[in-house]
């Protein structure tokens, strides 16, 4: 069933529609937290899943002004373009770094080279997809083969240090969410219906979405319990705090933020007390981030109030 005179599935649109929802919120919560690099990962990854959903749905229709060979040229790059990050995606976001050649260089010429050597430059010559096909995808194939071996080594040394159950459990989800990656090679082979592939692809989003829900929820807790373990201390206790502000080269408006950070105020209730408007506020933290290099105000805390200056 399409909708709307296109190519679209209705399975594919349902999740064209939710992931825009997600795209929108986790847009607006990154400008809230910048610093938070982990869903920076994600919200790049949601993006290429959307442009893939959207091109592979569209793509092709003889009904849309743009010439055929570049709509298959667009709806295959948006498959080969998301199957090279996620190799990034799994290095940076579980930091696996034994995945940082592939996932920096080995997809680049593995992946994104024979995608435009094969459906870009000989695909505009000869106008042939199927020959294209039959020889462009052999050595993806191959190398997703290997490379899915690779990531799921990678990722169960990540979870055999924490033995528990679980542990074991997120390590299978991850799995899950791993293997309908290396099938999308073997879709672009055989050609299969915009069902099975967008079913297979966003089925193991779902999964990453969960396992990404999960711990930035556990991050969150352990954050706020770092905070709290943080509070039991006064910053008049530390024998680094006025050093550090020094070394840092705070301001005096900055050095009143960190105070009331430590002592567990949100944004509003800082400008607040300070009469400034919270926009203000934002603008300062992120200020303490980049001076001192933190990523979380757990860590803004302990290195100036709790850590030797980086002079020592």
């Amino acid at each position: 069933m399409l909708v709307f005179g296109t190519q679209i599935h209705i399975v594919t649109f349902i999740f064209i529609l939710l992931e825009t929802g997600m795209f929108i919120f986790q847009f607006f919560y990154y400008l809230f937290r910048p610093q938070d690099k982990n869903r920076l990962w994600y919200f790049i990854l949601l993006c290429l899943l959307l442009f893939y959903n959207i091109t592979g749905g569209l793509f092709p229709d003889s009904k849309i002004n743009i010439a055929m060979t570049t709509q298959y040229m667009i709806a295959y790059g948006s498959g080969f373009l998301m199957a090279s990050y996620f190799p990034f995606y799994f290095y940076k976001a579980f930091a696996l770094r034994t995945l940082r050649w592939h996932a920096l260089f080995g997809v680049l010429l593995f992946l994104m080279l024979p995608y435009l050597l094969f459906f870009v430059i000989i695909y505009a010559i000869n106008e042939n997809l199927d020959v294209d096909i039959k020889f462009g995808v052999v050595i993806p194939f191959l190398y997703s083969l290997v490379l899915l071996w690779l990531i799921l080594r990678a990722i169960h040394e990540h979870y055999q240090a924490s033995n528990n159950q679980a542990s074991f459990i997120e390590e299978i989800a991850v799995y899950g969410a791993v293997s309908p990656w290396a099938a999308m090679t073997v879709f672009s082979w055989f050609q299969v219906s915009q069902l099975t592939e967008v079913l297979c692809t966003n089925l193991g989003f779902i999964v990453i979405t969960i396992i990404y829900i999960l711990k930035a929820i556990r991050g969150t807790r352990k954050e706020y319990a770092d905070l709290v373990a943080l509070r039991a201390y006064g910053q008049e206790r530390s024998p680094f705090f006025e050093t550090n502000c020094v070394t840092y080269g705070l301001t005096r408006r900055e050095i009143e933020i960190v105070q009331f950070i430590h002592k567990g105020l949100k944004n509003k209730a800082i400008a607040d007390n300070l009469h400034i408007s919270a926009g203000t506020v934002k603008k300062h933290i992120e200020n303490l981030f980049h001076k001192t290099h933190a990523t979380s105000r757990v860590e803004l805390i302990h290195k100036l109030i709790f850590a030797p200056g980086p002079w020592i």
